[in-house]
């Protein structure tokens, strides 16, 4: 795992999970129940759930719609800001460059993170967009919260699929 200096970080998280991480996890089911790939998103503002939301790209025939980027864009509309430099991402996969990039754009305190991505993720693997050069800013970054339970529904969801 890696924290935003770059530096190698476990999470040391026990269960009960952190209920923000508990509603993305129960998100990501649901997605999976829709034929959604198995992603949630939850948004804190200190302990305050903000906005909340799951892979939508096949239902809503958006691209763009993974659940980071749909929580991001109701969170900024409910604050009416841009800069959610209070709140704090928790997703149930390492997010996409996509979705990375949007994290930093909207100068997020934190980024929680379930399982990591090695095919497709942008913060641990692939492209590390928060260490490049042109990332403005870096949010906190700790990954590995419900990473088992969140590996075994994209798992089984692809296995599905096969």
């Amino acid at each position: 795992m890696t924290s935003a200096a770059g530096s190698s970080s476990r999470a040391a998280v026990s269960f009960p999970l952190p209920l923000p991480m508990r509603r993305a996890l129960d998100l990501a089911a649901e997605a999976a129940a829709d034929g959604e790939v198995p992603v949630g998103a939850v948004v804190t503002c200190g302990e305050e759930v903000i906005a909340e939301a799951r892979n939508a790209m096949r239902g809503s025939s958006d691209p763009t719609a993974h659940a980071e980027m749909v929580a991001i864009r109701a969170v900024a509309a409910k604050l009416g800001a841009s800069r959610l430099d209070q709140c704090t991402l928790w997703v149930t996969l390492e997010p996409c460059a996509m979705c990375a990039a949007a994290v930093s754009l909207a100068r997020m305190k934190a980024l929680r993170f379930a399982a990591e991505d090695p095919k497709g993720g942008g913060v641990v693997h692939g492209p590390r967009i928060f260490a490049q050069p042109t990332c403005h800013h870096r949010p906190d970054v700790l990954g590995g919260i419900g990473e088992e339970e969140s590996a075994a529904l994209l798992r089984s969801f692809f296995e599905q699929r096969r």
